[in-house]
């Protein structure tokens, strides 16, 4: 395990405050798509999932049946301060590789380009086994490279030709609707197992 796969690595970027991913606030792609989803009973994962705005907008919107998964301890113990009322039992302080249980939609935000690209292979499949049949990965990726990293950028034709290899129904689409930072380097994907 190389540096940026440790969980140390990530707690100390929670320490020192170096969380420039963090948007301070569910972005625009995410709530959008959240809105749209009627029913509330779906099983849903946010893996990677930081400080969890993403979690939180979820459970104010009724949905009960949510789960955040990260392996640092900071981002799981700022969720529990942001959102004291989310059931512990649905916090999972674990490693996105070892966990296992079956989602219908598992939503992505920052995760995959946190991942060492090595990896990146090991994480579609991993995700095509944590979704129920029809079950649906959603989210944004970054379509643009960084220097070094994370975060790891990407574009789209390699994201579609890698997961083209697991599942059947791959979609992805310039956001139009990106926060402006990030305007003009997004992906919206809706992959469907």
């Amino acid at each position: 395990m190389n540096l940026v796969e440790s969980p140390e690595y990530w707690s100390k970027r929670y320490i020192e405050n170096q969380i420039g991913w963090d948007c301070g606030q569910i972005t625009t792609p995410l709530k959008e798509y959240i809105d749209q989803i009627t029913d509330k009973n779906i099983k849903i994962l946010i893996p990677g999932c930081g400080n969890a705005y993403e979690g939180e907008y979820f459970w104010n919107q009724g949905f009960k049946n949510v789960y955040v998964l990260d392996f640092a301890i900071e981002a799981i113990e700022n969720f529990k301060k942001l959102v004291p009322e989310f059931p512990s039992e649905n916090i999972i302080h674990q490693d996105f590789f070892e966990h296992v249980d079956n989602y219908d939609l598992i939503l992505e935000q920052t995760f995959f380009c946190a991942i060492n690209p090595s990896k990146r292979k090991e994480y579609v499949e991993h995700c095509l086994n944590l979704l129920k049949d029809k079950g649906k990965l959603v989210g944004v990726l970054f379509n643009r490279d960084f220097d070094g990293g994370p975060p790891f950028g990407g574009h789209l034709v390699d994201y579609k030709n890698l997961f083209s290899q697991f599942f059947k129904e791959v979609k992805m689409d310039l956001c139009y609707n990106s926060i402006k930072p990030r305007f003009g380097s997004e992906l919206f994907i809706r992959i469907m197992k």
